[in-house]
C-alpha cells in the first residue's frame, strides 16, 4: 500500500469483499485519511438496500466518514448518461465520485480493482481484438472524467484479500449478479477460476503490453503545429500512430473522434505524395499538405 501517497483520499467501497479489505488495509495508514464513498444501484432490491447499511455500520464502527448516494436519486442531477447499462452506472459512479472529491478537497479516489479483475479485463479485450494498449489493462493510476482514480490492489490476488479479511474476522457482502452467466465478465470470470496459470499468463501480456505503451509514449515525438511529411512519413508505424494520435489531439480532436481510420489517414498524407493533399477530420478540421508541409486549419 506504499504506493497511496499521503493524503486525504474518497475510497470506493461497495460492500464486497475487495472494496472492504481495502478499507481495512488502509484505516490502518496514520497518514491517509479516508472518507469511504457508497452508492446504491438499487439493481438487486434489498439486497442492495443491505449492502448499503453494511457499508454504513462498518465505516460507523471504524470511524470512516462515509458518503452514500442513490442511483434514482443521483441520475436526474447528471446529464448525458449512456444507454449502455454497464456504462451507465459507471459514469453515475464518477460523478458521484467527482462530486465527493471536489466538495470535500480530496486527492482522488481509491479502488478496489486486483489482480484477477486486470486478468478478466485482458481476456475481455483479447476477446474484442483490442491492440497493445487495451491488453495493457487497467493502469495504477488515471484520470476518470476529471477524477484522480488510483488502483493499489492491481498487484494482488482475490483470494490473498479474502484471507485477509478471513483473518482479522472481517466479513463482507457478496454480490449474486457476479454469478449471473448474462454477463460477459461473469462467464469470463468463470472461464478463469481455478486456472491460475492461464491468469499468470494474462498478467504477463499486461505487464508486457503496458511497458509498450509506455516506451511508445515517451518514445514517438511531438509534431510542431505545421510539420514536414518526413517527420511522420519516417517513423516506424507504431510511433507514427502515436505521434498522430497526439498532433490531432492537439488540434482540438476529441479521443473519441481519432479512430484508426483517421490516424491512417494522417500519416498517408505524410506518406503518399498522391494522396488526396486536403482533408476533412472529426471536429471540423481541415488538414493540409502543402511543399511537403502539413498543417491544420478549423
Amino acid at each position: 500500500m506504499s504506493q497511496i501517497p499521503a493524503g486525504r483520499w474518497a475510497v470506493a467501497v461497495s460492500g464486497g469483499a475487495d472494496s472492504v479489505a481495502l478499507l481495512r488495509l488502509l484505516r490502518d495508514r496514520s497518514d491517509v485519511e479516508l472518507i469511504a464513498v457508497h452508492l446504491d444501484h438499487q439493481t438487486r432490491g434489498d439486497e442492495s438496500a443491505a449492502d448499503s447499511q453494511f457499508v454504513a455500520e462498518l465505516c460507523a464502527r471504524l470511524n470512516v466518514p462515509c458518503e452514500t448516494a442513490r442511483r434514482d436519486r443521483l441520475e436526474p442531477t447528471a446529464s448525458n448518461l449512456p444507454k449502455n447499462r454497464s456504462a451507465r452506472f459507471r459514469a453515475l459512479r464518477i460523478a458521484l465520485f467527482r462530486a465527493v472529491v471536489k466538495s470535500e478537497n480530496l486527492d482522488g479516489v481509491l479502488v478496489a480493482h486486483h489482480a484477477d479483475d486486470q486478468a478478466e479485463t485482458i481476456l475481455l479485450r483479447v476477446l474484442r481484438g483490442s491492440g497493445y494498449r487495451g491488453l495493457g489493462g487497467m493502469s495504477p493510476r488515471a484520470a476518470i472524467g476529471g477524477v484522480r482514480v488510483v488502483r493499489p490492489l492491481l498487484a494482488v490476488r482475490r483470494d490473498a484479500l479474502r484471507k485477509f479479511l478471513s483473518s482479522i474476522g472481517q466479513d463482507w457482502r457478496e454480490d449474486s449478479s457476479n454469478r449471473s452467466p448474462k454477463y460477459l465478465r461473469n462467464r469470463v470470470r468463470a472461464a478463469l477460476r481455478g486456472r491460475d496459470e492461464l491468469t499468470d499468463k494474462l498478467l504477463d501480456l499486461g505487464r508486457s503490453c503496458a511497458a509498450l505503451r509506455c516506451w511508445v509514449g515517451e518514445a514517438a515525438p511531438r509534431l510542431d503545429d505545421s510539420f514536414r511529411v518526413a517527420a511522420l512519413a519516417r517513423l516506424p508505424q507504431i510511433l507514427a500512430e502515436e505521434s498522430a494520435k497526439r498532433w490531432l489531439r492537439a488540434r482540438s480532436v476529441r479521443a473519441d473522434q481519432i479512430t484508426p481510420r483517421s490516424v491512417a489517414d494522417l500519416i498517408e498524407m505524410a506518406s503518399d505524395a498522391a494522396s488526396p493533399p486536403g482533408s476533412q477530420f472529426a471536429g471540423g478540421i481541415i488538414v493540409r499538405r502543402r511543399g511537403g508541409v502539413i498543417s491544420a486549419a478549423g
